[in-house]
């Protein structure tokens, strides 16, 4: 969707933006992107979100039941066709949202992702063409902060057969103010007040981040200590990605027996920071159960100091594996 020139904000003398709207932005339609993968991109994904070597239908190829693990998705919108390294401040701050100052990278976070699976990917993108088409569903005010809210679909346009529809919120720090609309604050999912019936516990590693980069997101928040300094923090920070990744293997490994078959859909909001090193704490909680479908409310916190790192996690498991238990 093309952008009138009018539509689009100027930055003005004092740092702010003129002609700015918010209300503009709804329902703006972000121009198409390619992407496309290789069995290697599966590999360092499962690699990256430390999937365990005994779970080989994710971690070798010549597995007879080798997998993508099924949030792989989540970073294709990042990573596009490249096989090199990119920058990716350019590629992320370039499409201009009518009434929507261009947001800071140093002060820009995610805020809540989440994914349904429609249909498994294969191994490779061979024989597709894959692009992500993602839309504006709001652009919100509070508390001097701008929050845009947004969906993506990746299909193969030659059958325009859908695989995932993704959502995200982006929470612009400081870059609010504008008199916009505040939006529907979106329902708490509150942990139950008693023990989680599962635990994932992992290990972040010091190069954790930069492992995770190889995937597609190459802020450099998360591998210059400056930047991340610059941006408020004691330095690089681990990719809220790849600590919600962690998280979603965690929830298939103990209770969706390792099975991809299963996995429906995940959500989860972005609530602290997580450095490389920390170690990540998933406690999951069975809510209920539909049909053959299992729901499941969860929270990821940094243990020693306790601080949550995922709040608001939901996530739907199939009930009945498709193939025996890897755990």
């Amino acid at each position: 969707m093309a952008v009138n020139v009018s539509d689009i904000p100027v930055k003005n003398s004092s740092g702010r933006y003129d002609n700015v709207d918010f209300r503009k932005a709804t329902g703006f339609k972000y121009p198409p992107i390619k992407c496309s993968y290789n069995r290697r991109d599966v590999l360092i994904f499962a690699n990256a979100v430390g999937i365990p070597s005994d779970e080989t239908h994710f971690m070798y190829e010549l597995d007879p039941h080798f997998s993508v693990f099924p949030t792989f998705p989540s970073n294709l919108a990042f990573k596009q066709d490249d096989q090199d390294v990119f920058d990716f401040i350019e590629r992320t701050t370039t499409t201009p949202v009518p009434g929507v100052p261009p947001a800071d990278p140093q002060r820009s976070v995610d805020g809540e992702r989440g994914i349904e699976i429609v249909r498994p990917l294969p191994t490779s993108s061979e024989g597709l063409d894959l692009e992500i088409r993602g839309k504006v569903l709001g652009v919100y005010d509070r508390g001097g902060n701008m929050i845009l809210e947004a969906e993506q679909l990746l299909l193969d346009v030659r059958t325009n057969t859908v695989y995932t529809k993704m959502s995200s919120t982006a929470f612009c720090i400081g870059q609010g103010g504008y008199g916009g609309p505040r939006g529907q604050s979106k329902p708490v999912v509150k942990v139950p007040e008693r023990e989680p019936d599962a635990v994932h516990i992992y290990h972040t590693l010091p190069e954790q981040a930069a492992l995770y980069r190889l995937c597609g997101d190459y802020n450099p928040l998360h591998a210059d200590d400056s930047f991340g300094r610059r941006a408020g923090f004691k330095g690089k920070i681990l990719q809220g990605l790849c600590t919600w990744n962690i998280a979603a293997h965690g929830i298939l490994q103990k209770l969706g027996g390792s099975d991809p078959g299963g996995f429906k859909s995940f959500t989860a909001r972005f609530k602290s920071v997580v450095y490389p090193g920390d170690i990540l704490e998933t406690r999951m909680w069975k809510k209920s159960t539909h049909a053959d479908l299992e729901h499941i409310v969860f929270e990821t916190i940094a243990k020693g100091d306790g601080r949550i790192a995922l709040s608001n996690g939901y996530a739907i498991l199939q009930r009945a594996a498709s193939h025996s238990s890897k755990i």
